[in-house]
């Protein structure tokens, strides 16, 4: 049983314990070994107070957002663009830091042109096992190096396969930006062996203000989602929908999001 009362120690609430007895602890400090060792995030705040975690916008106009993950690589990010260029289609690419500083040249030239991209971190490590510094680290850096190489700041980002944690959230506040995952998810896995398959079943599932996942690089499977672009555009059309980057998205919203 815990004795005593409850103090203020450095900001944290701390409990006036029996000798044996556990501890109180405040939301930034654990206890560990008898005492105390920081944890978790410092006490930071934002203008904005609150990060959107947006994964598709509730509207009954038909826009839907492509979006392509992991790039830029060599191997289909030019593809994957020659392709949106053919069909007159927007999307958004959320980059991986380290991709765009080994590969720059296949992010000048302007063409990003017409499209969005977002930050999906440094390295593509996991964001919910890292704490704020760490997660604000990974962010930043990739920030920085879109700015350097594309000439335009970020306002959207995307954690690695959607994992995150309140540091997450944090971090994403402080360099404003809203979070976005997706309400759709290319099933490439699922049409290696009926390539063309992939195009109704996309066109079947998606909904108004959907907002889908695809990648510009990666395992092979992919590749079905890349050689059926044009007509998962095409098909998507042919339905009713207008294809937007995320940031019209969102500014589509017929109330905030």
């Amino acid at each position: 049983m815990i004795a005593g009362g409850v103090g203020a120690v450095g900001g944290a609430a701390v409990g006036v314990a029996a000798e044996g007895a556990p501890k109180l602890f405040g939301p930034h400090r654990l206890p560990i070994d008898g005492g105390y060792a920081p944890a978790g995030n410092p006490d930071v705040y934002s203008a904005r107070g609150s990060v959107r975690c947006v994964y598709h916008v509730p509207t009954t106009e038909k826009l839907v957002a492509l979006t392509f993950d992991d790039g830029p690589m060599p191997d289909w990010t030019p593809r994957v663009l020659a392709t949106l260029r053919e069909v007159d289609a927007p999307a958004t690419f959320f980059l991986i830091g380290e991709h765009l500083r080994a590969y720059p040249q296949l992010a000048k030239g302007g063409l990003y042109d017409g499209h969005e991209v977002g930050n999906h971190t440094w390295t593509h490590d996991d964001l919910a096992m890292m704490d704020r510094d760490a997660a604000r680290t990974e962010m930043r850096r990739c920030h920085d190096q879109i700015v350097q190489t594309l000439g335009r700041a970020p306002k959207i980002m995307r954690p690695p396969w959607g994992h995150m944690a309140g540091s997450t959230l944090i971090a994403a506040d402080e360099l404003g930006y809203d979070v976005i995952l997706w309400s759709q998810r290319m099933p490439e896995n699922e049409y290696v062996h009926n390539p063309s398959g992939i195009v109704d079943r996309t066109v079947r599932d998606v909904r108004p203000g959907a907002i889908i996942l695809a990648h510009d690089t990666g395992p092979s499977d992919r590749l079905v989602t890349i050689a059926n672009l044009a007509g998962i555009v095409n098909g998507l059309r042919a339905a009713g929908y207008k294809l937007v980057t995320v940031s019209q998205l969102l500014a589509s919203a017929p109330a905030p999001v």
